[in-house]
């Protein structure tokens, strides 16, 4: 099978990050085209995209809504009444060589810093019209707008790309190609939740906004577009895929996704080995691997001496890197840093989040110093450092879709503590007694959302530390294991398939 896939985004890595989305979107295109697939991306022209992409071949005009040729009442308004119409460029990232689409908008893109957030951490005014041109760009790619390449597939992720899947399911009534549509649920509870005030200018008609349409408690959800009008949807672990079925992590959108349970495929994330391998990694050199440790041990004193903690080999130093925010379980953390740095341990933490979560993080390192240190913000190298220099990475979340850090983790020998949901809860094994003994075990998990589970798999990690022999048996098998992204591709090609027509004559 060697289908064309649009893969519809909002940000990837190393151009644009602000979370795991941007791995995925590094990860999952280039391994889906080893197998066969010809994917292309498309990408808002935010100006870190467009710094690190090659510009090559066409140029295609974006019809606004309402114009010739098209559904009357349908797609987004011009986005200036004075200034050009949108306009998709060609290219390829210049790094990888990833075919891509820049969708131009003037006015929409042209900003610096998070894609999503304005400086005051509230959503950008505009982010509606944003990501509906987005949408519609995927909508009239998906039905045939370059004559030169037609997709087969439109795969959209999160809600950025929702109403590409509405606006698709009304041109596909008239236009002679209608791809399959496949979409990709990263995070639920970022839903892209509008004013219903603003459906004239998203070009949004009445046959869609209602109960079972995209109409969410009166407001127009681009997320719930996505799951009521894709072909399939999948989200990034089959654990998170049960627990989005449910009140407690449906965000609302537990009836939408139970009536499409048939639908819905649990594929987890990968890790890009090109990017996360302790041997090769040029951020963390001399490198290492399971079998040769001790790049590992210089990697942990270089960054307690980086991070201004005492350099000491014997202090089991624990790790963050992550949004500082309940989702992540971080409100606990503050409340067991005592216990840890008694008991010997160190912690170091990068992120940035809750102003009360940073502060209380704050007062911790302030209370100990050289044996707690804080960096707000994010760093991808010293992300790297943090997690190959660290022997405990700390994901206690409230809930996790699929989590990438642990997986990091384990490729590193750093043993994940994580709380049993979603990802987590696939891909990291207790050390309890019949789990080391098999040899199954790669970290600690708690179940309880609390300061006392937490506190407990923190004791197990100073436990097992004190049995080097069994801790360093758990960090090989760990360091073994293999998240790659061709097992994903694989399983999205066959979700593809099950969405794609039967060939003629099958």
């Amino acid at each position: 099978m060697n289908p064309k896939v649009l893969y519809v985004c909002s940000e990837v890595f190393p151009l644009l990050k602000t979370g795991g989305l941007a791995d995925v979107s590094a990860g999952l295109p280039p391994a889906l085209q080893a197998q066969g697939a010809d994917v292309r991306l498309l990408l808002p022209a935010f100006p870190g995209v467009v710094a690190g992409v090659t510009p090559e071949g066409p140029t295609l005009l974006v019809p606004a809504g309402g114009s010739p040729g098209l559904p009357a009442g349908l797609g987004p308004q011009a986005v200036s009444a004075h200034g050009p119409t949108p306009w998709l460029r060609a290219g390829r990232i210049t790094e990888s060589g990833l075919p891509v689409w820049l969708l131009h908008a003037p006015g929409l893109y042209e900003r610096g810093g998070n894609p999503y957030l304005d400086a005051a951490g509230q959503p950008w005014p505009d982010s509606a019209e944003q990501f509906a041109w987005l949408g519609w760009a995927a909508a009239l790619l998906g039905t045939g707008l370059s004559a030169a390449w037609r997709p087969d597939v439109v795969h959209g992720h999160d809600w950025h790309t929702g109403l590409a899947f509405a606006y698709l399911r009304e041109l596909g009534r008239t236009a002679e190609h209608r791809p399959a549509t496949v979409f990709t649920v990263h995070n639920l509870a970022y839903q892209g939740v509008f004013n219903a005030s603003l459906r004239p200018r998203l070009g949004l008609p009445d046959t869609l906004f209602h109960l079972q349409g995209l109409e969410f408690h009166g407001h127009i959800s681009f997320m719930k577009a996505g799951l009521k009008y894709s072909d399939a949807i999948t989200t990034v672990s089959p654990t998170y895929a049960r627990e989005i079925t449910g009140p407690e992590q449906g965000c609302g959108l537990d009836g939408v996704l139970r009536q499409r349970q048939a639908h819905l495929h649990g594929i987890l994330n990968g890790v890009d080995n090109a990017v996360w391998n302790p041997l090769t990694d040029p951020l963390v050199q001399p490198g290492f691997d399971a079998g040769h440790m001790q790049g590992k041990a210089q990697a942990k004193a270089r960054l307690q001496q980086r991070l201004g903690l005492q350099v000491r080999p014997e202090a089991l130093l624990f790790s963050v890197v992550s949004r500082l925010t309940e989702q992540k379980g971080l409100h606990l953390l503050p409340a067991v840093v005592d216990e840890l740095v008694q008991r010997g341990g160190q912690l170091a933490v990068l992120g940035s989040g809750d102003a009360a979560i940073e502060q209380a993080l704050r007062a911790c390192a302030q209370r100990h110093p050289e044996q707690v240190a804080l960096t707000v913000g994010y760093d991808e190298a010293l992300a790297h450092s943090v997690i190959a220099g660290a022997d405990v990475i700390l994901l206690p979340s409230r809930f996790e879709p699929c989590g990438l850090t642990q997986l990091y983790g384990l490729r590193y020998g750093t043993l994940p503590l994580v709380r049993a949901v979603g990802g987590l809860a696939d891909t990291v094994v207790d050390c309890s007694l019949e789990n080391l003994a098999d040899g199954s075990a790669s970290g600690f998990v708690f179940q309880e959302l609390g300061v006392p589970g937490l506190l407990a798999a923190l004791k197990r990690a100073f436990a097992l530390q004190r049995r080097p022999a069994e801790w360093l048996a758990v960090q090989q098998h760990g360091m073994a294991l293999r998240f790659d992204w061709a097992r994903a591709a694989a399983e999205y090609l066959r979700v593809y398939t099950s969405v794609l027509p039967a060939p003629a004559g099958a």
